[in-house]
């Protein structure tokens, strides 16, 4: 018997551009991280119809570890939760927003006087 395959790419893409815009605008690497979290926190209300209740303080980006982030014990046991990630993309999607974001904080971590040339002006 096959498990039915769920795609959330279309979830993806509603978030994708304002997503790319916000890091690529980012300052900080701490900015990046409120973005993932704000971009993801989004993408699980969605796709989780608001029927869990999606907090920031329910994601972490770790842009220097493997996994490139964590979701909060609390939102992991969620039954809907575990299904559509067992039985979807949305682990891959996560964790392409999360490359996306790692790979601009570390920019951003490494050219600090980016920020600080803004923070002059």
């Amino acid at each position: 018997m096959m498990t039915r395959q769920f795609s959330f790419s279309a979830c993806e893409r509603r978030v994708l551009r304002k997503f790319r815009e916000k890091i690529n605008k980012a300052e900080s690497g701490e900015e990046v991280k409120k973005v993932f979290t704000k971009t993801v926190e989004e993408l699980l209300n969605d796709v989780l119809d608001k029927k869990v209740v999606v907090k920031a303080e329910d994601l972490t980006l770790l842009p220097d570890s493997e996994p490139l982030y964590r979701i909060s014990d609390r939102l992991q046991e969620d039954e809907r939760l575990k299904s559509y990630w067992t039985q979807s993309d949305l682990p891959h999607v996560i964790h392409r927003l999360a490359e996306s974001a790692s790979g601009r904080h570390r920019h951003l971590e490494k050219h600090p006087e980016k920020t600080e040339a803004k923070i002059r002006m």
